[in-house]
């Protein structure tokens, strides 16, 4: 049995984190801040020697994966572009304002923001919720977000050697619903940008080790 370390960083801060819009399958370029956030996670990570990196295809990420190799010493490394650690897809709401969004999403669940969907459902029922309220019903539920995101572990588990240190580089919901189903989590306290997630995975385990570092780590 292999066992590995998955070291999860969320994407710099983006035009659309700033503006407040839901930003799961559509993209919007790194600020400047985002473009810190990024150099400060790979000081963060200066005494992790990474074996791979990954990142969600999504630009936001990739850019962030790109500025943090070099800041943490591994610039020999090449980023792979992996889909299936995308955020989760919005479908109509893409690009909409996130309060009025989920309060449409939620007030007919009586809970009327993400953090009181997470707190009295959990992430899992905000995603089938989303696509309820979805008028096209094409946002993603959470059997097919999950089946994506199994996906992208079981190819992890399959490149990935017993001892590896792996950098995947992906998004605050698609962190937070990973660490929530492992962990059982319960607060709607989500990853910030530039935050580091650890989990441990074997080859049928994950364990999840910390969420959400924003200091020094080893």
């Amino acid at each position: 049995m292999s066992t590995f370390s998955v070291y999860m960083i969320r994407h710099g801060q983006t035009y659309f984190n700033k503006y407040r819009r839901m930003q799961g399958w559509c993209d919007s370029p790194l600020t400047t801040v985002g473009e810190q956030d990024a150099i400060n996670a790979g000081k963060m990570l200066q005494d992790v020697t990474f074996d791979a990196a990954y990142a969600s295809d999504m630009p936001r990420a990739m850019n962030t994966a790109k500025l943090i190799l070099p800041n943490s010493g591994n610039a020999d490394l090449t980023v792979t572009p992996m889909p299936a650690f995308r955020e989760a897809f919005y479908g109509y709401f893409e690009g909409d304002d996130t309060s009025q969004t989920w309060f449409e999403i939620g007030a007919p669940h009586q809970a009327p923001s993400l953090s009181d969907i997470i707190e009295k459902y959990g992430i899992h029922k905000a995603k089938d919720f989303a696509k309820e309220a979805d008028p096209f019903h094409q946002a993603e539920n959470n059997a097919e977000f999950w089946k994506r995101v199994n996906g992208g572990l079981a190819e992890l588990r399959q490149q990935a050697h017993d001892g590896d240190k792996v950098l995947l580089v992906s998004h605050g919901n698609t962190i937070y619903s990973i660490a929530a189903e492992v962990a059982n989590l319960t607060s709607p306290a989500r990853p910030q940008n530039g935050s580091v997630t650890k989990f441990t995975i074997t080859d049928d385990t994950i364990t999840l080790d910390y969420l959400g570092k924003k200091d020094h780590i080893e």
